[in-house]
Parts: structure tokens; C-alpha cells; sequence
């Protein structure tokens, strides 16, 4: 099968590569799109690792003369880029330091009396720790499935069988992915997707920083956590309804832990004085790449990480190999002209429109369109600056059409089982069946469209975006 994909990825690149050249298109653009597209197929179907993929897209261009060298590797000195690297260390602090698992037990215990309240305290859980874990698949699958994975098993609910898999279990895995799906959206260092939707937007005139997007997506996010656990309910309802026992569950887990460490105290420290500075950093041009940096920093000086754990983080250097390449590429398909060529084709063919049903044509295509992708960041880099041109020549305030592309780039995540890391991970568990979780994923996924065009299309108005 990875030979046929081999063929496959060669078809495409040489017939985009022969193809006749737009007046409006560099010759090196037509190129570029050739080895761009064989790119997005690939990191779809995965013949070969991400990084490994983009590393010979790098050798590609280079041998080919498309670009000099010193382009070529241009997006590795993206700040936004080394954002998401060092946002990654600072996850594995919050992980190895057990200070995520301790914030998850503490909800339970509080809130754990019922199942219902089990699903808002991992809701919180994930809401308070996706400012600084980049990855939605370690928020999910490292923090957040272990703990349900227990729950589960001490009320008796398991895969083997649908009815005990019922019991609290399917519940629990729907309703820890789909909030992972809106927390990924509702800050820019809550999924390493989000940088590369940034890094575009910036090339096209909207600065969305760490402050701008926490403050677009605070009300339609909270919103959405605040109706989702009750929502899943509703729609994957749990045979067990009371949970007497999982706050004794929770006490139990936190006595086993202990009094907080000074590394669990050192660590919420520099979380909080992260989250500070992120808000609050622009005022003293202060980059948040650079805020993170200094996290990083304090971590190492107070010994909370290891020089040796940071270089053996392999998806934070997995990352900035791929996320490096991505974003180089969509800069340069930019600057020879082949997303503004793309961006006149297309809105021709939607004249007629207001701008504003026009974009919210482009909005639900480039959402739905997830049913063909099986990676976040696959679909943001083969779609999202084609379609913000769009919307922005059809008359779209640059804001409003960055914001929406970028939050619907995380909340598509919750169509299918395959369209995402976490997804990957909760439904390999098997406490949830393909029709259950399409069933649940479409309807959710039509009530966070109408919360985030509704009631954040109304807040982005109040913020001055349209």
C-alpha cells in the first residue's frame, strides 16, 4: 500500500508540475504547489512520518532550485514557530510533575458525585491546562484518559461488551474529546495547529496574538464547554447516573500523592506567571515565544526539567521540523502568487453573494470538508490561506475571517474518528462504537457552528472585528 501512495504522491507533483502556468503565477509558484500538494497527500495517507515527509519536501525544493537555501529553511527562525516548541516542554513540567493529574482529582473530587459532574470536571481540567499544553492529543490521551480509564474500570465499565462499555465509560471518552476540540480552540497555544493558522493570518494582515485569541474565543468557548458535557449527555446517555464513590476515588488518588511538591509549586508558579505574561506581555513587547522561553528557562534553572528530557521530547522537534516547513511553504505559495490566484478563482464562483452569506458558504466547506482529512494540521496547511483570501476578497473583515478559520480548525476535529490525535487515541479505547461516535460528532459539531458564528459572531461584533 506505501508503494501505491509513493505513485500516487509522484502523479500528483509531476501532472501540477507540467501544468500551464497562470499569468498571475511565478513559474516557481506552479513548482512550489507541485511538491506542496504531494506534501498534504502524504501527510494524509502517512507513507512516512510528518517530519519525515516535510524534510524531503525540503531536499525537493532545494534540488530543484525553487528556492535558495537560506529560504528554504526560513520558517525554522519563525518565532511562532519556537513558540509551540517551547510550549511543548512546558507540558512535559506540567506532566511529569504530576500537577495535571492533581488539578483533574481535585475536580473529581468535587464535582465527581455524578457522572454528569464527572464530565464538567474534566471539562475544567481541560480548560485550565490547554493554555500551556500544546498538543491536544497529551491533554486527552496522557492526562485525561488514564484518569477516565480508572473511573470506568471502578464502576465496572469496560469495552468487551456495548453495555459495559455504557455504563460511564462511553460517556466519559466523548465527552473528554469533544472539549478537547473547544479548549483546542479557544487559545493559541492550546494546539500546535494554531501558530501555522496565526502565522498565515499575519501574512494577510490580521496580528492574531496569544491575548486576541484568548479574548475571541473566551465567551463562545465557555459557552461551548459549559452545554457540551450536559449535551453528550444527553445524546450518549451513561447507564450509571450517580457516582457516589468517585470523589473517595479522587481523595484517594490526591492522599496517594500527597502534600503538593515544590516541583508541583514551582511549576504552577510559572504556569500562572505564563498565563500573566501571555495576557499582559504585549505591553512590554514582550513576544510570547519569548514568554515561553523564559518559562523553559526557570524550569531548567530550578531543575524541574532535564536538559536530557528536552532533547528527548520528540514531538516538540517533530514539530518544528513539519511546522517549520509548513509554514515556509504557505509564506512562499504566497508570495508568488498562487494563493491570490486561487483566492480570484474561487470567489468568482460564489458572485452574487453578500459577503456575509458568502463566508459562511466558505466556512461550512472548509469545515465539513475535515471528512477528508485525518489531521488538523494537514487540513489547516492545504486549506486555510486559500480559503482567508477568499473570504477576504469577497469583502470579509480580515479579523472575523482569521478568527473563524481558525477556531473551525479545531472544532472539525470533532466529525469523524479518524480526524485527529485524540481522536486516534479515545476511540482506540473502545468504549465507543463508529455509528455512536459519528452520530455524537455531527450533531455536536452543528451546535458549536451555531454557538461560535451566533454568539461569537455577536461578541466579535462587540470587540470591533466586524
Amino acid at each position: 500500500m506505501k508503494w501505491l501512495h509513493w505513485g500516487i504522491i509522484a502523479i500528483i507533483a509531476g501532472v501540477i508540475w507540467n501544468l500551464p502556468v497562470p499569468s498571475t503565477i511565478e513559474p516557481e509558484g506552479l513548482h512550489l504547489l507541485a511538491i506542496f500538494s504531494a506534501v498534504i497527500y502524504a501527510v494524509i495517507t502517512k507513507p512516512l512520518p510528518m517530519g519525515a515527509i516535510c524534510m524531503m519536501a525540503l531536499l525537493s525544493m532545494l534540488l530543484t532550485k525553487i528556492l535558495s537555501f537560506t529560504d528554504t529553511f526560513s520558517g525554522f527562525t519563525s518565532d511562532i514557530v519556537w513558540l509551540i516548541v517551547f510550549a511543548f516542554f512546558i507540558s512535559r513540567g506540567i506532566i511529569a510533575t504530576g500537577l495535571g493529574n492533581r488539578i483533574a482529582y481535585t475536580f473529581m473530587r468535587l464535582f465527581g458525585k455524578k457522572t454528569l459532574g464527572l464530565g464538567y470536571s474534566m471539562a475544567l481540567t481541560e480548560f485550565l491546562l490547554s493554555p500551556a499544553i500544546p498538543s491536544n492529543t497529551a491533554r486527552a490521551g496522557g492526562i485525561l484518559y488514564p484518569i477516565l480509564h480508572s473511573i470506568s474500570a471502578a464502576f465496572g465499565s469496560n469495552p468487551s461488551t456495548p453495555e459495559l462499555a455504557k455504563r460511564v465509560g462511553s460517556y466519559l471518552t466523548l465527552n473528554a474529546f469533544h472539549v478537547t476540540c473547544v479548549t483546542g480552540a479557544m487559545f493559541l497555544t492550546a494546539m500546535s495547529g494554531n501558530p501555522l493558522s496565526a502565522d498565515i493570518a499575519a501574512q494577510n494582515g490580521a496580528n492574531l496574538t496569544w491575548i486576541k485569541w484568548a479574548i475571541a474565543g473566551i465567551v463562545p468557548g465557555f459557552l461551548n464547554i459549559a452545554i457540551l458535557p450536559y449535551l453528550i449527555f444527553k445524546l450518549a446517555p451513561p447507564t450509571i447516573k450517580e457516582t457516589p464513590d468517585a470523589p473517595a476515588y479522587a481523595q484517594k488518588k490526591l492522599l496517594e500523592m500527597g502534600k503538593m511538591s515544590w516541583r508541583e509549586w514551582t511549576m504552577a508558579c510559572v504556569f500562572v506567571m505564563l498565563v500573566i505574561l501571555w495576557i499582559f506581555g504585549e505591553s512590554f513587547q514582550l513576544k510570547a515565544s519569548v514568554t515561553a522561553l523564559l518559562g523553559v528557562i526557570i524550569l531548567l534553572l530550578t531543575g524541574i526539567l532535564k536538559w536530557k528530557e528536552i532533547v528527548k521530547e520528540e514531538n516538540a522537534w517533530d514539530t518544528l521540523i513539519w511546522f517549520a516547513t509548513l509554514v515556509m511553504m504557505a509564506s512562499y505559495l504566497g508570495k508568488f502568487g498562487v494563493t491570490s490566484w486561487f483566492g480570484g478563482y474561487v470567489a468568482g464562483h460564489i458572485t452574487g453573494f453578500t459577503w456575509q452569506w458568502g463566508f459562511l458558504i466558505l466556512s461550512l466547506i472548509y469545515f465539513f470538508s475535515h471528512y477528508l482529512f485525518a489531521s488538523l494540521i494537514a487540513h489547516i496547511g492545504a486549506m486555510y490561506a486559500a480559503f482567508l483570501l477568499v473570504a477576504i476578497a469577497i469583502g470579509t473583515p480580515v479579523y472575523l475571517a482569521a478568527f473563524v478559520l481558525a477556531f473551525f480548525s479545531n472544532l472539525f476535529g470533532a466529525l469523524t474518528h479518524y480526524s485527529s490525535g485524540p481522536a486516534a487515541v479515545l476511540f482506540a479505547a473502545g468504549y465507543v462504537s463508529i455509528g455512536t461516535w459519528w452520530r455524537v460528532g455531527s450533531i455536536v459539531s452543528l451546535v458549536n457552528i451555531v454557538i461560535w458564528l451566533g454568539v461569537g459572531g455577536l461578541w466579535w461584533k462587540f470587540l470591533g472585528y466586524w
